[in-house]
């Protein structure tokens, strides 16, 4: 009789032999996560800002960077739905495309932030002579405050999209990698890997198949908050003058240029900053479900 000792450690422990299950459970739980007003508030918040950011260009919008110094200030109306700035710029053409700027940032640094800590991550839990040469750079990154380092970054090299989108990485990346290496740790003493190991299976087969996986789920939740921060992160720059420049609309330096206008015309910050707001606020939402959906033992902690 052919008996496989892999399969009953699988069945104990790996994701690899209970994935389909394991998805219809998880969506199954997110479409019950859904009926909730909070949450569904959140979805269709980040979800309506998506769609303008993409379909911007037809929704009525201008040049965002057309100045007309004719209609500076210029009240809401038909024309200008939620009228002008300083140089005339059209404030709702600017508030849709500074969402385009936010989400790509935000997407941007989420996924090579998630991808660079994975990869570096794995290597440093799975790699003993790795592990303390690495951590101590990433110990030595994180050290230091990730705003301070994000303006020094945009600072030496320019205020392009570029810079700001790895002045934002360079932070995140320990994070990641801490989380991986965690995990990493925790799961290669399993019954199963261990398993796995005993028969020979390659390296490559060895960490995608068996350990990888364990990653996904805690690397989802963390990336739901890398998203958020990344948002914030911008536009905090930009508002400091050390993120993009003003001739790329942005939530930050929307509200930086309407600061010195707030009496006069108050909407210049309270409609980006209220965008930023609802933004930031509907990614937390869904980040807390995703992580109490996909680990259940820290939702009961909290």
């Amino acid at each position: 009789m052919n008996i496989d000792p892999v399969r009953p450690a699988l069945q104990a422990g790996d994701p690899a032999a209970l994935s389909m299950p394991a998805a219809q459970t998880l969506a199954a739980q997110l479409a019950q996560a859904l009926k909730s007003p909070p949450v569904l508030a959140a979805f269709v918040i980040f979800s309506v800002v998506v769609v303008l950011s993409v379909l911007a260009p037809v929704l009525g919008t201008m040049d965002p960077i057309a100045i007309d110094p004719g209609r500076r200030f210029a009240g809401v109306s038909a024309e200008h739905w939620l009228g002008t700035d300083a140089f005339g710029r059209d404030t709702y053409s600017r508030v849709l495309y500074g969402a385009r700027v936010s989400l790509i940032v935000g997407l941007g640094a989420m996924l090579a932030s998630i991808l660079l800590g994975l990869v570096i991550g794995v290597i440093a839990g799975y790699f003993r002579a790795a592990d303390a040469i690495i951590m101590r750079v990433m110990d030595g990154i994180m050290a230091i405050p990730s705003i301070l380092l994000a303006i020094a970054l945009v600072s030496l090299t320019g205020g392009t999209l570029a810079t700001v989108l790895v002045a934002i990485i360079v932070p995140e990346v320990p994070r990641v990698v801490r989380l991986v290496r965690g995990v990493i740790l925790n799961v290669r003493s399993e019954p199963y890997v261990e398993a796995a190991v005993s028969l020979g299976s390659p390296l490559h087969r060895l960490l995608l198949r068996h350990i990888v996986p364990n990653t996904v789920a805690p690397l989802i939740v963390q990336g739901t908050f890398i998203f958020a921060s990344a948002i914030l992160t911008e536009a905090t720059l930009s508002f400091l003058g050390a993120g993009l420049p003003t001739e790329i609309p942005s939530w930050g330096n929307m509200m930086a240029d309407g600061r010195m206008y707030f009496q006069l015309q108050p909407g210049l910050v309270l409609y980006p900053g209220v965008v930023l707001a609802l933004t930031l606020l509907s990614v937390n939402v869904l980040g807390d479900v995703l992580r109490d959906v996909l680990d259940p033992k820290m939702a009961r902690r909290s």
